[in-house]
């Protein structure tokens, strides 16, 4: 298997937009060229969750090569739910490391914004199991079955849940990229109206529009991508093994580390999946960041702060920097990316080896990648 290198990486500001989604795909996708050098790529792996519904766009990798400039590109679309951009991002690997090709972009957006919020829920809740749907189940009112439940375990669970949203915020001001960047108190999470108990609208990430891309290629560059896997689990929440564990992260994370030869102790920064603030605090868990039920501790003691022993989500995360779905896996990748080359200016941190993870769906197919800096 042939090692795979990010060449170049580019995204754009995350928020309310008025471009078009192919315009914000086509922004970042020539920003992560330029970056690489490169005027074309081999092929082109795109990522939108639901194109059809949210803007009204059909075979959505031709359209998508063609208004970037490479309507002869070989193009494909790939679709995981919300992890869109993580598992595009495998499948760009996946034909360099088999040597089917030398420099793959990989890009991915969505754009929601201009459609009203009961629509967007709408849209992003068919990606949870239909059953649990017809009894009026939501993204939200799941997660906050799975925060409930961590609340019952752990106790002290809503402070720490704050904390993490009071963190994410206070990083994504240091981000341009980001959706939000003002700064929350504690008292204002959990003051903040409630959205599915116990989660209130602070703990939980924006609607977003916004895209993001990488260039991936056999020729080294300065990051190298030394590990990456895929988890799975049941779609329907009450088929799980457990709510305050996701089977699919600690699958994702077992294949990724592996792949690396490393284990979590190696990494030095982390861009975890906080659509809902509780997943930040699991997913520390679930990736052995920290021990199990040591998660809201580190958090309120700061060890995952910018100046912390594991820095986690220094671009705001979800929360803060914003979900535009099939963007976030990639974003994510960004951001890793920026961390490792010192680029990640008013935020930057010490880093040689860094994690994404990003969760499908209400984390039935989940994603770990490391990367590294040799």
């Amino acid at each position: 298997m042939r090692d795979v290198w990010v060449a170049g990486a580019g995204m754009t500001r995350i928020g309310r937009r008025a471009e078009s989604l192919s315009d914000l795909m086509a922004e970042a996708a020539h920003a992560a060229l330029r970056d690489a050098g490169l005027e074309r790529p081999d092929a082109i792996v795109a990522a939108a969750m639901n194109p059809e519904e949210f803007v009204g766009d059909g075979n959505f990798a031709s359209s998508t090569a063609t208004h970037m400039g490479f309507a002869e590109t070989p193009a494909m679309r790939i679709e995981t739910a919300t992890s869109s951009g993580a598992a595009a991002l495998y499948a760009g690997f996946a034909q360099i490391a088999a040597g089917m090709r030398h420099a793959v972009l990989v890009v991915g957006g969505e754009k929601m914004t201009h459609l009203d919020t009961p629509r967007v829920s709408e849209l992003i809740g068919r990606s949870i199991d239909h059953y649990e749907r017809s009894y009026g189940a939501t993204m939200p009112a799941l997660a906050g079955l799975v925060a409930r439940a961590l609340i019952a375990r752990n106790g002290g669970a809503p402070r720490e849940m704050a904390q993490v949203a009071v963190k994410n915020h206070a990083n994504a001001v240091r981000n341009p990229y980001a959706h939000f960047q003002r700064a929350v108190t504690v008292d204002e999470v959990l003051d903040s109206r409630m959205v599915a108990d116990p989660l209130r609208l602070l703990h939980c990430c924006p609607i977003s529009d916004g895209a993001a891309a990488v260039v991936l290629t056999a020729d080294r560059a300065a990051v190298r991508i030394t590990g990456i896997g895929q988890g799975m689990d049941t779609l329907a929440l009450r088929h799980r093994d457990a709510l305050t564990s996701f089977r699919a992260s600690r699958a994702a994370a077992r294949a990724a580390f592996a792949m690396a030869g490393v284990g979590p102790e190696r990494v030095d920064v982390a861009e975890l999946h906080d659509a809902f603030a509780p997943f930040e605090l699991m997913s520390l868990e679930d990736l052995g960041l920290v021990p199990s039920g040591k998660a809201g501790r580190a958090t309120l003691d700061g060890e995952t702060a910018l100046d912390g022993r594991l820095p986690v989500n220094p671009s705001g995360g979800l929360k803060a920097r914003g979900h535009p779905l099939a963007a976030t896996g990639l974003a994510q990748i960004v951001e890793c990316v920026w961390q490792l080359t010192g680029r990640a200016e008013g935020r930057q941190v010490q880093a040689h080896v860094a994690l994404a993870q990003s969760i499908g769906g209400l984390a039935t197919n989940n994603w770990v990648t490391l990367l590294e800096a040799p």
